[in-house]
């Protein structure tokens, strides 16, 4: 019994030795690998999440780039009229971005500078001009848009209209030509009625050789011929007064002028003749900072647009000849003072209707 008692008691303290041995190892396993890795692991909390963030942040790209090109290809094999609207719709909002930023930038610019508009450069004051016109022809879509679902109309609208409710950054390019051809028909409509007007005013013109000026430059109207830029100045003392002066143009002569300026004619008289005013020298400060440019520092398209834009349908007519064109427009411009501008309104008829190549 005693023997046993003894065995029990050996084995009970062998026993207590023993065991913890695996703890004690396990232990001391688990510090030395705390101490041999806990400090970069340490680090690596630290530094991993700006390169998880990069990483992360370059696989959506790279996925949403791959799944977009898919999506344009699946739209431009079964759907390819669609296809044209879509990426037409994408790059007119990329373009109308960039217009938004750089007139920011043109504007912050003036107010730091104490800048007017009339002493910006050629290509800021431009687009300015451009970029105020495209808000406002925008603005009657956000005011019908801000009715609860009425954006769905709009949308309706904005394909069933587009030459009406859009602005040129979504059109297509056949879109463009088609648009420009009818609004320049529109623009030709008035003609008639300006130069008829002008001849009507004629006998009374009170000075004898401003009478016989506006009488010989009818008559070559009449015969198609094109004016040159010295008869049209001849005119500039009888547009600076009665009944040719802009304060003295009769309402159904502003309304033809203001078709063939492309604005609308469906206003009062007094704001018919405000904004005509307020075009026109736009146009005129336009013309002097395009004079100290240079017709020759403008691309072909900005040749173009300007020529459009004095009412030359220059869709139509060669490079060449529209830089000529617009030479002569800054010729008769640049020559009259601000109290002579309706003869630089009612140049958009006269410089224009007979220029080579724009009658069909």
């Amino acid at each position: 019994m005693a023997l046993s008692r003894v065995c029990w008691a050996r084995t009970a303290l062998w026993g207590s030795a023993v065991t913890p041995a695996p703890y004690v190892t396990r232990r001391l396993q688990l510090v030395r690998f705390g101490l041999a890795w806990g400090a970069p692991r340490s680090s690596k909390l630290h530094l991993s999440p700006k390169a998880d963030v990069k990483s992360l942040i370059s696989y959506v790209v790279t996925k949403t780039k791959v799944i977009s090109g898919k999506y344009h290809r699946f739209l431009d094999r079964h759907f390819p009229r669609f296809y044209v609207l879509y990426t037409t719709f994408m790059k007119g909002l990329q373009m109308i971005w960039a217009d938004a930023k750089k007139t920011k930038r043109i504007k912050t610019n003036m107010w730091k500078h104490n800048i007017k508009f009339h002493q910006l450069s050629y290509r800021e004051m431009e687009h300015l001009r451009q970029f105020r016109q495209d808000v406002t022809k925008c603005l009657f879509l956000g005011i019908i848009s801000i009715p609860p679902f009425a954006n769905y109309l709009v949308f309706l609208l904005m394909y069933l209209f587009p030459r009406q409710l859009l602005i040129k950054h979504f059109w297509t390019p056949k879109q463009q030509i088609d648009f420009l051809e009818i609004y320049h028909a529109i623009r030709k409509q008035s003609h008639p009625e300006i130069l008829c007007y002008l001849e009507k005013i004629t006998p009374h013109i009170s000075d004898a050789g401003l009478r016989w000026h506006m009488t010989e430059l009818c008559t070559k109207m009449q015969r198609g011929t094109h004016p040159a830029a010295q008869d049209i100045l001849a005119l500039r003392e009888g547009f600076s007064k009665r009944p040719l002066g802009m304060d003295q143009l009769p309402t159904l002569q502003m309304k033809a002028l203001s078709r063939a300026m492309l604005l609308t004619p469906h206003l009062p008289s007094a704001l018919l003749r405000h904004r005509l005013k307020t075009h026109t020298t736009v146009i005129h400060q336009l013309d002097k900072a395009l004079a100290k440019l240079g017709i020759s520092q403008l691309t072909s398209q900005e040749v173009k647009s300007a020529c459009y834009l004095r009412g030359l349908n220059s869709t139509l007519i060669a490079e060449e000849r529209c830089r000529t064109w617009l030479a002569e427009w800054l010729q008769i411009s640049c020559n009259l003072k601000e109290a002579e501008l309706s003869l630089l309104l009612h140049n958009v008829v006269l410089l224009s209707i007979n220029y080579t190549g724009t009658r069909r």
